[in-house]
């Protein structure tokens, strides 16, 4: 048994969210309903009781200006966390985040870090509206300079956290909404920092491997499960984080087996799926005794909640590919 307290991914984010504001008084926190309402979904409630309105800052809906003022407080000595309510609004922010935030340390020669972490809900599975679960992550790579954590386990959400908000470039931390509540795990107290570009191995398998990050973690764990009943073995790697990205654990992982599954819930086309690939492909060529398949969302339009499930990677879709992939 674990002496470790067992906290949801929503309250191991508020954990460290209480302990770092706590531990640097510089640390603060932003955003549209952060304050009073504490965030849209109490991620940060009781944060303005503990810590007053000056350090937990109700914004207007103003998405570029959220992440255009969280830039010039870390130049004048803060360390902003920025929540944007779910990452299909960071379109409205792009502006600020890729030539902006990304940039600044460039642009200055150095003078000056932009330490700012960037929250954001995404991710299908709960029937959200439109613009709320999209996953975008992978049009953020594209912005070097700012670093992508994915979170899928309570005890990554606190380590990951923390580790961005203390990191001196900009960090775009993603929070998928469907694990929130779902799940509960045993989470370290006090200072657990998880660093980046450390992928996790969370199960074993000698047949396939299925490569992932954040909720699609979970299908994939419970896709092992339904094959193992098969006699399949397969392992599941979750990422961690996208950029920096662990490309020896991954290709560690690739060796074991020379068969692998790549998920993700962004839609296929151009996704960071295919990074993977071409990663694979040029480091462990010699390794692969299949072609590398993707399961990934559908290349359409996010459709309405009705139908987000034929839409999303599901459970059955990854055991058909990772089949087809042992079977090959």
């Amino acid at each position: 048994m674990s002496d470790q307290p067992e906290l949801s991914v929503l309250e191991a984010i508020r954990e460290a969210l209480f302990e770092e504001m706590g531990r640097d008084e510089r640390v603060m926190v932003l955003g549209m309903d952060v304050g009073r309402l504490g965030g849209v979904f109490r991620v940060t409630r009781g944060l303005m009781e503990r810590y007053g309105p000056e350090r937990v800052v109700d914004t207007p809906l103003a998405e570029g200006a959220i992440v255009g003022a969280s830039l010039g407080l870390a130049i004048g000595g803060m360390v902003p966390v920025a929540e944007v309510q779910f990452l299909g609004f960071t379109h409205q922010a792009f502006h600020q985040i890729g030539p902006q935030l990304a940039r600044y340390r460039f642009r200055s020669r150095g003078r000056f870090s932009a330490q700012v972490t960037i929250r954001a809900p995404f991710g299908g599975g709960t029937r959200t509206p439109e613009f709320h679960p999209d996953a975008i992550e992978a049009q953020f790579v594209q912005a070097p300079g700012v670093k992508i954590v994915c979170p899928a386990f309570p005890d990554d959400a606190k380590g990951l956290l923390l580790e961005a908000i203390r990191d001196p470039d900009p960090v775009l931390y993603l929070e998928p909404q469907r694990l929130y509540r779902s799940i509960r795990g045993p989470v370290p107290p006090g200072d657990h920092t998880v660093p980046f570009g450390s992928s996790r191995l969370v199960r074993e398998g000698k047949d396939v491997l299925l490569v992932a990050w954040s909720a699609a973690v979970h299908l994939c764990l419970e896709a092992a499960g339904l094959l193992a009943q098969d006699g399949v073995e397969a392992s599941v790697l979750d990422l961690r984080t996208l950029v920096p990205l662990d490309v020896a654990g991954l290709i560690a992982a690739v060796e074991q087996s020379g068969k692998v599954v790549v998920v993700h819930e962004a839609p296929l086309t151009g996704g960071f799926g295919a990074e993977i690939v071409a990663t694979i492909q040029q480091e462990a060529f010699g390794s692969l005794d299949a072609p590398i398949r993707r399961v990934a969302a559908r290349d359409t339009p996010y459709p309405p909640g009705s139908m987000e499930d034929y839409f999303l990677p599901s459970v059955r879709r990854i055991v058909a590919a990772a089949r087809a992939t042992v079977e090959y």
